[in-house]
C-alpha cells in the first residue's frame, strides 16, 4: 500500500481540507507514526504533522509558535521529493509546498491566517477520502470546538496516563 494510502493519512485529509481541523490533523497523523518500529523525527510523516501544528498555531493567533512550526516543516516537506517520494505522490506535493512558502510569507508579513486545500491527484487516493468522510464525525469549520480544540478536549484520559507512568518510576 502507498503511504499516503494508508487509512490513517486518508484521514488526515479528510481533516485537512473538509473541516480545517489541524489539531485532528495531527493527531491522526501522530497515530500514524506510531505505528513504524524505530520512527524517529526524520521520518517523513513529521513534514506533515509540523504543517498541520503550524496552521493550528496560526490560526489561533500564536505567530511565533506558527512560524517556528512552519519553518520546520517546511525544512522536512523539501527533502522528500528527493528522499522520500512514496509520501508525496497521489496529492500535488509542490502546490503543498508552495502553500506551506506562502503561509511562512504571510506570517511574516502579519498577516491574518488563510487555510488552503491539498490538492488530491490521484483517483484511488480521492476516492478513499470520499468514502471516509462520511464515516467520520467531523465539527464545524471555524467553530471553537476546532480553534480551541487543545483547551477545550477532555484530558483526564492523558492525565491518568501520565500519573500511571509517574508511578512506575518511584
Amino acid at each position: 500500500m502507498k503511504p499516503l494510502y494508508h487509512p490513517y493519512f486518508v484521514k488526515f485529509i479528510v481533516y485537512f481540507n473538509k473541516n480545517q481541523d489541524f489539531f485532528e490533523c495531527h493527531e491522526v497523523l501522530e497515530e500514524y507514526w506510531n505505528t513504524f518500529p524505530g520512527r524517529t523525527k526524520e521520518h517523513p510523516l513529521t513534514g506533515y504533522i509540523l504543517l498541520s501544528t503550524g496552521l493550528y498555531h496560526w490560526r489561533r493567533g500564536n505567530s511565533i509558535g506558527a512560524l517556528r512550526t512552519l519553518k520546520k516543516a517546511k525544512n522536512k516537506l523539501k527533502i522528500m521529493p528527493e528522499n522520500f517520494i512514496a509520501y508525496t505522490e497521489g496529492i500535488d506535493f509542490p502546490s503543498l509546498y508552495d502553500h506551506v512558502k506562502k503561509s511562512i510569507d504571510d506570517i511574516e508579513r502579519e498577516q491574518p491566517f488563510v487555510s488552503f486545500s491539498i490538492s488530491v491527484t490521484s483517483p484511488k487516493l480521492h476516492a478513499l477520502v470520499e468514502s471516509k468522510e462520511p464515516l467520520m464525525k467531523l465539527l464545524p469549520v471555524e467553530s471553537d470546538a476546532i480553534i480551541h480544540k487543545h483547551i477545550l478536549r477532555d484530558r483526564s484520559e492523558i492525565i491518568r496516563l501520565r500519573n500511571e507512568k509517574k508511578k512506575g518510576r518511584h
